[in-house]
């Protein structure tokens, strides 16, 4: 198993100067404060998760903004799982973000229609102070929950900043998400403001959200909300009064005005003072309230952007992502590094794929964070960026939220440029942080992610709970000593009983993160395989889908997707994996596809790993966040009735699959899919 693993983990990049990086200043210096010998990263890091004076390190070197240093670095929390970090110390969040008050650009915000506005740091500053006021004027208090139900735009940056400069606790959904989803969400958290859009515009499609705001906001009126604001139009650009239709409406501008113009100051808190509520995806039941800590928040998103991606003063820093999903707050720290950061409102797809990827060269982009799909459909459409725009100012692409294949590993590494940095990383909405990513000092291999990030003390457990990451054998991620972004728990879960069984039931005590994983014993890189809960075990090998998704990169001309997961209804002796295939426009599905594909498996990995069905599928379920529902597809065609949660942008697709829990008779029935797999 081990060498089909790693058979193709070819060296693809190397850093041309790995002295010249921010994390090896970090080693020099930590070198220089304790006398210490720390030779390279893998030296920094067994320092980092073994002496908890790195955070005190980590706080001194990136220059954390606080108003009464910390006592203690850590001490015993409510839940012995998660201790108390930084005791006695104040801060505030939004202050670390906007240390700069000049004119330089902080946010330069485009929508899908063209239009692109940049605000200085100044205005940025100037605007959350208005909103700040309005906040505090019309009741916000320390801890009171502001929610939004908006686009990635300034509208969004300035509430998540003004509602944290005043203590509040900020939470988002993209604007996708339906009704359901909000109110599984915003019912558990009860905001006391809803900011919210009334109409947007995507793939060149206006949507009308007022209705949706509207339910929402009636289901909510009881619950303490007592402002809806209702953002201008992002397809006018201009404020429609259409309050009256929205239970405890208000515009935006009139809200803004019940202000007094009061200063702009920041709430003193401590470190553990909670920031942002973030959801699980609550696929097939009521997501999970995370709440995450504002110091925990700040170090490790400063500590990813500072060390892993270089990030300073003259950067720009691209992150196409939703405000639902994590990589909006990963994103907005940006400006705690003193950089210009690019919201962008739309699909990447409209109107071509081709004029997002000139407006990433146009706009000097330093940093591009994006996600493997996109990647794939660009590769797909036999496009080829450096042949669009030169890419100058690209240093990194940044790829997270699905699993980064070694195909797609070495068609990015030439797509931009051969000299950038390809970062893969792999952590969590439930630590809103990194778990293992990109070390700039370190060669990239294709498929692999680099290493484990400072501070997280990472290993890969078998079953019974022992360190097999030395062996090359795939297991459990791990995290086996406590950090800063431990989640402070769940909104509700008073007793942290739903807490400790969402991630210490398996290994008491052991934080268990649910990937399954494993490690290239010569380079110590890291590969995912997929979602441990949706591990393959056909006849008792295990492996995970991603390897499987690797095979299928070299059919992306021909498939647009695909979705393999693992059957075994009640009556079933063992388990099999079904592979299913959603075709491009214009591509047949065929037996002698098939047969290619099976082909492609056994040899690319192992007769055991081959499908026993391939099935054609009009459509594949994803997240709003654009993630595939693997877990939900399994748990239907296994015999269990799925009720969808709102998260699911295709809810619809779901009904496709539980016409395959008869798999022998769907088989028989279907031209070209009856062959099983010959082992």
């Amino acid at each position: 198993m081990t060498e089909n693993h790693f058979a193709h983990s070819r060296l693809i990049w190397r850093p041309a100067n790995p002295n010249a990086t921010r994390v090896d200043a970090l080693r020099r210096t930590i070198n220089w404060k304790h006398g210490l010998h720390l030779k390279d990263f893998h030296d920094l890091h067994k320092y980092s998760v073994e002496d908890y004076t790195f955070w005190k390190d980590l706080w001194e070197y990136l220059g954390i903004i606080y108003s009464v240093p910390p006592q203690k670095i850590v001490v015993e929390g409510r839940m012995k799982e998660v201790p108390t970090w930084f005791p006695g110390a104040r801060l505030n969040y939004a202050e670390n973000l906007l240390y700069r008050n000049d004119d330089a650009v902080a946010v330069t915000c485009s929508r899908e229609t063209g239009i692109i506005a940049h605000y200085t740091f100044r205005q940025l500053r100037d605007m959350v102070k208005d909103v700040a006021a309005a906040l505090k004027v019309n009741g916000l208090e320390v801890g009171d929950r502001v929610a939004a139900i908006a686009t990635n735009s300034i509208h969004a940056v300035v509430v998540c900043l003004a509602a944290i400069s005043a203590g509040g606790v900020y939470s988002s959904t993209a604007t996708d998400m339906g009704t359901q989803g909000i109110l599984d969400r915003y019912r558990q958290i009860q905001p006391k403001f809803v900011f919210a859009e009334t109409e947007v515009c995507y793939a060149g499609k206006t949507i009308d959200l007022l209705p949706k705001v509207a339910e929402v906001a009636r289901d909510l009126a009881s619950k303490g909300l007592k402002h809806v604001i209702l953002l201008p139009s992002t397809k006018m650009e201009k404020e429609v009064d259409l309050a009256i239709d929205v239970p405890r409406g208000i515009m935006l501008s009139k809200f803004l005005a019940s202000g007094d113009g009061r200063e702009l100051t920041f709430e003193q808190l401590p470190f553990n003072h909670p920031v942002y509520i973030l959801y699980s995806s609550g696929t097939s039941g009521a997501p999970k309230c995370m709440i995450h800590a504002a110091g925990g928040v700040l170090m490790q998103h400063k500590k990813e952007l500072a060390l892993v991606y270089d990030l300073n003063v003259g950067d720009t820093y691209f992150q196409h992502t939703t405000t639902g999903w994590m990589m909006w707050p990963f994103m907005l720290s940006g400006l705690s590094c003193g950089v210009r950061i690019i919201t962008y409102d739309g699909s990447p797809f409209y109107p071509d794929v081709k004029t997002f990827l000139k407006f990433v060269s146009d706009q000097c982009v330093t940093v591009f964070g994006t996600s493997p799909r996109f990647l794939t459909e660009v590769q797909g459409n036999g496009i080829k960026p450096s042949e669009l725009a030169p890419f100058e100012s690209l240093r990194i692409v940044m790829s997270t939220g699905a699993i980064l294949t070694t195909p797609m590993f070495e068609w990015t590494q030439h797509a931009f440029r051969p000299d950038v940095y390809l970062v893969s990383g792999s952590g969590g909405t439930d630590i809103c942080a990194d778990f293992v990513t990109g070390v700039a000092t370190l060669p990239v291999y294709a498929g692999e992610i680099q290493g484990k990030s400072l501070g997280m003390k990472m290993e890969v457990f078998d079953p019974t709970g022992q360190n097999i990451e030395h062996t090359g054998q795939p297991g459990e991620l791990v995290c086996t000593r406590p950090h800063p972004s431990l989640p402070v728990g769940f909104w509700g879960d008073v007793d942290g009983a739903k807490f400790r069984s969402s991630y210490y039931e398996m290994y008491p005590g052991i934080w268990r993160q649910g990937d399954f994983v494993v490690v290239n014993p010569k380079t110590k890189g890291f590969m995912i395989l997929g979602r441990s809960d949706g591990v393959l075990n056909p006849s008792g090998v295990r492996f995970g889908s991603g390897e499987i998704y690797s095979v299928m990169e070299k059919f992306s001309s021909i498939l647009d997707d695909s979705l393999c997961v693992g059957q075994r209804r009640p009556h079933d002796k063992d388990e099999r994996v079904l592979l299913f295939l959603k075709m491009r426009p214009g591509q047949k599905f065929t037996s002698d596809l098939c047969q290619e594909i099976r082909g492609a498996i056994r040899s690319a990995l192992s007769a055991r790993h081959v499908p026993s069905y391939i099935f054609e599928i009009s459509d594949i379920p994803y997240t709003v966040n654009g993630k595939k529902i693997e877990i939900a597809v399994k748990q239907i065609v296994s015999g269990v009735d799925v009720k969808p949660s709102g998260t699911v942008a295709n809810p619809e697709s779901l009904q496709l699959y539980y016409k395959y829990r008869n798999v022998e008779a769907m088989a028989a029935s279907e031209l070209g899919t009856a062959l099983k797999a010959k082992l």
